[in-house]
């Protein structure tokens, strides 16, 4: 593999040097211990605007809360709207909207709601906008977050600032749900009136700061809300810009364009970290980079030895050492500790064996190669495009001729959404729920279906059961039992459990949260 390995890496070098000097001309980077230009978070004096300024490498979704997955969208909401209850940095369930919550019984929770809270369009938060909230992602099947909320039977409004969640059946993980993606309030009342287009033009939540303008594959921009129920917001404006390229992320960071520069790339570390007034901040993260993989009678990847080809073809720990300079954790599944039913004994494994996967495709009927579509991200997650081409390239050495489709991110979430992916996709999933089920429910029949078309009877059956027991032990054993069995069928193969690295500004104290939220008033002035 030392040899293979070399092969890639100078095919990827050439690639890079092209790029490069393509560019040269187009930006400035400061030389080695060169001061970084002031940045926008700074000020000179206490009447100064503060602006805080973040870019990351693809944008935002939309703002319907209900229909994406992606946490990068979801880290640019939590600063508009508000939940019921949500996590702090340590994982701990605390009060937003909701100032208590009591189990009445197995399938009815209690809520008290805050008092005096306000949409930032001066319309009262009240039980009204929980029921339709809740009710509206739980009925409506086509919203992608559908399935984790499809346990609710209703939201009951006892009195303005009173509500009882039922639902179908005890379900073990409700205040998770309630504390993340899908359970943002929203303004009843606004849309109502004003109708839901224009809702996602001009949208309305309780947060610290509201909508300004958007600029598509740009730049969105936020303002602080000055009536905001909580402490007041710590800056006036926040800017999340799109810089697709690596490269130019960091020198606008290193010029001072940017404050916070999301997925910094390990050969960029060493230069931001000489330059003065810059630093590299590294932090834990649920997320696993995964390759789904196609099931559906018809395609090459139905057959499971083809899978498992696939599998040992690839060498997780060399793309950790060679494109992530070794921060992150190879992993048989998505499951990863900190989240509830995490199988510790299929973390920090992996499965490699290039000439095993050549006689299970010869055994496949395959033995002169075959064909497979492999479409990947590219500017959505740290090195995505890198690992896609290392992963393409040892494919083909062990036979595989694969069609390697690169696409900006909002292109492959259309399709993605669409269900429409041919064999083979990457995708790097989260856990904001910090449960097992939010990462299972991805292969069950519901989520499955004209996405990857796998089905198992027994998975179907022990996640059901799972979503419905409050024995935490008997939970944690049909999670673990999912998870052996979809690491011998495969229709998931997990390459790497990622680590967080971000590029900021010195004068900015900032500390990464495991679920990736850019919550922008834990981030402050020095």
């Amino acid at each position: 593999m030392k040899n293979q390995m070399s092969r890639f890496l100078l095919a990827s070098t050439f690639a890079f040097t092209l790029v490069m000097t393509g560019c040269g001309s187009q930006t400035s980077t400061p030389a080695p211990g060169q001061n970084a230009a002031p940045a926008a978070a700074t000020t000179n004096n206490a009447t100064a605007e503060k602006v805080l300024t973040i870019a990351n490498g693809s944008d935002m979704l939309s703002f319907d809360i209900h229909d994406h997955s992606s946490a990068s969208t979801e880290a640019i909401h939590v600063n508009i709207f508000n939940y019921l209850l949500k996590h702090d940095a340590e994982g701990k369930f605390v009060p937003d909207l909701a100032e208590s919550w009591e189990n009445v019984n197995p399938t009815t929770w209690r809520f008290k709601l805050r008092q005096g809270v306000k949409f930032q369009n001066g319309d009262p938060f009240t039980a009204a906008d929980v029921k339709f909230t809740l009710e509206r992602v739980a009925k409506d099947e086509k919203l992608s977050e559908h399935s984790n909320y499809d346990e609710i039977q209703e939201v009951k409004v006892v009195d303005d600032h009173t509500v009882d969640v039922i639902t179908k059946n005890a379900d073990p993980i409700l205040l998770n749900r309630l504390s993340r993606s899908g359970s943002s309030m929203l303004p009843s009342k606004y849309i109502a009136e004003k109708g839901w287009e224009e809702f996602l033009k001009n949208p309305v939540g309780t947060g610290p700061y509201k909508f300004q303008e958007w600029k598509r594959d740009d730049r969105l921009v936020l303002v602080k809300n000055d009536a905001y129920f909580g402490d007041k917001p710590k800056w006036d404006k926040v800017i999340f810009r799109v810089i697709q390229e690596d490269s130019t992320r960091v020198a606008e960071l290193m010029t001072g364009g940017i404050d916070v520069a999301l997925n910094i790339p390990p050969s960029d570390e060493e230069r931001i970290e000489s330059n003065e007034g810059t630093s590299v901040i590294t932090g834990p993260s649920q997320r696993v980079m995964t390759m789904e993989v196609r099931v559906t009678p018809g395609r090459v990847t139905a057959d499971p030895r083809v899978r498992e080809a696939i599998d040992l073809a690839i060498d997780e720990k060399a793309i950790i050492d060679n494109l992530y300079a070794g921060k992150g954790t190879p992993t048989q599944t998505r499951v990863t500790p900190g989240n509830f039913g995490a199988h510790i004994g299929l973390y920090n494994k992996y499965n490699y064996d290039p000439e095993r996967a050549k006689q299970l495709l010869a055994e496949a009927g395959y033995a002169n190669g075959v064909d497979v579509t492999f479409t990947a991200p590219s500017g959505r997650y740290l090195k995505d495009k890198e690992t896609a081409e290392l992963v393409t390239a040892m494919l083909t050495e062990v036979g595989f001729r694969v069609n390697l489709e690169l696409m900006e991110w909002s292109a492959f979430n259309e399709r993605l959404s669409a269900r429409k992916m041919d064999e083979l996709f990457m995708v790097a999933y989260g856990n904001s729920m910090f449960d097992a089920a939010l990462a299972l429910d991805r292969v069950t029949i519901a989520r499955t279906k004209d996405r990857t078309d796998y089905t198992n009877p027994e998975v179907e059956a022990l996640y059901k059961a799972a979503s419905q027991n409050m024995n935490p032990t008997e939970r944690l054993k049909q999670f673990e039992k999912i998870q052996e069995i979809v690491a011998k069928e495969l229709p998931q193969i997990y390459l790497l459990q990622m680590d967080s690295t971000y590029g900021v500004n010195d004068r900015i104290a900032y500390k990464p949260r495991v679920d990736e939220m850019l919550y922008v008033d834990e981030i402050t002035l020095k």
